[in-house]
């Protein structure tokens, strides 16, 4: 039992040995057939590769062949080309050299003649001399003399009539002047045309109800004393029934106190810390509306290139007057008829126009500033830098300045035109109206002096003073020197009532 159990297991073992040699060897046939299946096809694909580049390499060289072809005929055009241009160039050379020889030629040619010309022209010249010389010979007078003889026989014969046809020409060429500067200036008025409005001092605004005359004068006066005080126009109430006029001289200030007053009314509270508030309201506003004047002044001009200063200022000239003639409208009226009269003249429009407008540019500031409008105006010009043919345009037209150049003569007499047209200016106004400034200005000239307004049309002047440097006594002191003074330097109608006004205000803050 034992031995055949040996015996299986040696045959087991035998049979496993053989197995695994005859896997091993199937497994080797296996690989072997499948290396040679890989390198067939790997030899396949080499061949497929070696052909296709064969290909490639002869498309590559047919291409090659087709551009070196390509090349060689373009290079062969150019040749050609180069040639045929080289050619050209020699013979314009060749046509050159040919010219410039037969120049050269015509050149000396010239020369020749020239200098037998200057021959001729000597020998002539001698033949003149030795010709005058023997006529001076023959009249005993040289040349000068005897034009000197003939020259007052002449003279002496018809000196009469030259006198008269010089005089007669003379006088028809004034009238031709004359008669041609009177079309010129009529064409001119005739483009521009304005109706003339003279300016006054007062403005009137309607009440809807006479109760809020009250409201307006306040407990004791209070609301219609701090409203006078601040704005510096007088307020009338009069027995007309609801109305109210605000008199003034200056116009900015009677319209700052009627937009002011407009805006209380409407608001219907009226104290003193509202009328502050409506007061700075209408400042800003008026302040609006005069940047929108002088913008409209400038688009009606035809002028766009101002600088935005000189706009404002423009815009000021709406409230101010020259004898009774609103200045922006009398600006605008100047800068129209020099531009119409430029155009006729052949002068410079573009500089007759702005210096037409800018004219009397002082006059916005001559009020504040001490000067006259006119250097104050050139000034204005010389800081924001405008060109120096508009400042000496704008400069002559009071004859304080030499004319210096046709464009200043143009302004000069187109303000004049503006100016002398019947209705345009009101002497008696401007006159009242400087009376009215002289005031203010003397008021305005002693220390402690707050404000001053000159009201009821220059028979009162107000002086608000500053509390802490003037007493009570003082201010009596103060309204006798300024009486006193007043009726030394001015002439004036009746008598001017002088009103010193000391008030102190307590403000206390409760939190």
């Amino acid at each position: 039992m034992f031995n055949f159990n040996v015996f299986n297991v040696f045959i087991g073992i035998v049979s496993l040995g053989i197995g695994g040699f005859l896997g091993y060897i199937i497994r080797q046939k296996i690989a072997q057939k499948s290396s040679e299946s890989i390198e067939s096809k790997l030899k396949t694909r080499i061949e497929k590769v070696r052909e296709e580049a064969k290909s490639i390499v002869l498309e590559a060289r047919e291409k090659a062949t087709q551009v070196l072809e390509e090349a060689e005929k373009e290079k062969k055009a150019r040749k050609t080309l180069l040639d045929k241009t080289e050619s050209r160039l020699l013979q314009r050379e060749e046509l050159l050299d040919k010219r410039h020889i037969e120049l050269s030629e015509k050149e000396e040619e010239n020369k020749q003649i020239y200098e037998k010309i200057q021959l001729l022209k000597t020998e002539l010249e001698k033949i003149q001399k030795n010709e005058l010389d023997l006529l001076e010979k023959i009249a005993k007078l040289t040349q000068k003399e005897a034009k000197e003889e003939l020259m007052k026989k002449i003279e002496k014969e018809n000196s009469e009539e030259v006198l008269k046809a010089l005089k007669k020409l003379e006088i028809s060429r004034q009238e031709e002047i004359e008669k041609k500067a009177k079309e010129i200036m009529i064409g001119a008025i005739q483009k521009y045309s304005r109706s003339n409005v003279g300016e006054v001092t007062t403005s009137v605004i309607n009440l809807s109800s006479e109760d809020i005359k009250g409201k307006i004068i306040g407990r004791e006066g209070r609301n219609i004393r701090h409203f006078e005080k601040l704005s510096g126009v007088e307020l009338i109430m009069d027995d007309s029934p609801s109305t109210i006029v605000l008199s003034s001289f200056d116009s900015a200030r009677r319209e700052i106190a009627k937009v002011a007053l407009e805006k209380l009314i409407q608001d219907g509270r009226i104290q003193p810390a509202k009328i502050e508030e409506k007061i700075a309201e209408a400042q800003t506003e008026v302040r609006e509306r005069i940047k929108k004047a002088g913008e409209d002044a400038l688009y009606e001009v035809g002028i766009l290139d101002l600088p935005q200063e000189l706009v404002y200022l423009v815009g000021r000239l709406n409230f101010r007057t020259s004898y009774g003639q609103n200045a922006l409208t009398h600006s605008i009226e100047v800068s129209l008829l020099a531009a119409a009269l430029a155009s006729e003249l052949g002068a410079d429009i573009e500089i007759c126009k702005k210096a037409g407008l800018l004219h009397d540019i002082g006059k916005a500031v001559d009020q504040e500033i001490e000067g006259t409008h006119l250097e104050l105006g050139r000034r204005i010009l010389i800081k924001y830098n405008m060109p120096e043919e508009i400042v000496k345009a704008m400069q002559s037209h009071h004859d304080t300045y030499p004319i210096e150049t046709i464009e200043a003569a143009i302004v000069n007499a187109a303000d004049a035109i503006s100016a002398s047209r019947p209705g345009a200016r009101k002497d008696s106004i401007e006159a009242y109206l400087k009376r009215l400034a002289n005031l203010e200005e003397i008021a305005s000239s002693y220390e402690g002096v707050e404000k001053v307004y000159a009201i009821s049309a220059g028979r009162e002047v107000r002086i608000f003073v500053q509390p802490e440097k003037i007493d009570d006594l003082g201010a009596i002191k103060l309204a006798k020197e300024i009486a006193n003074r007043l009726e030394e330097t001015l002439k004036f109608p009746g008598e001017i009532k002088v009103t010193v006004i000391r008030e102190t205000r307590v403000v206390e803050v409760a939190r």
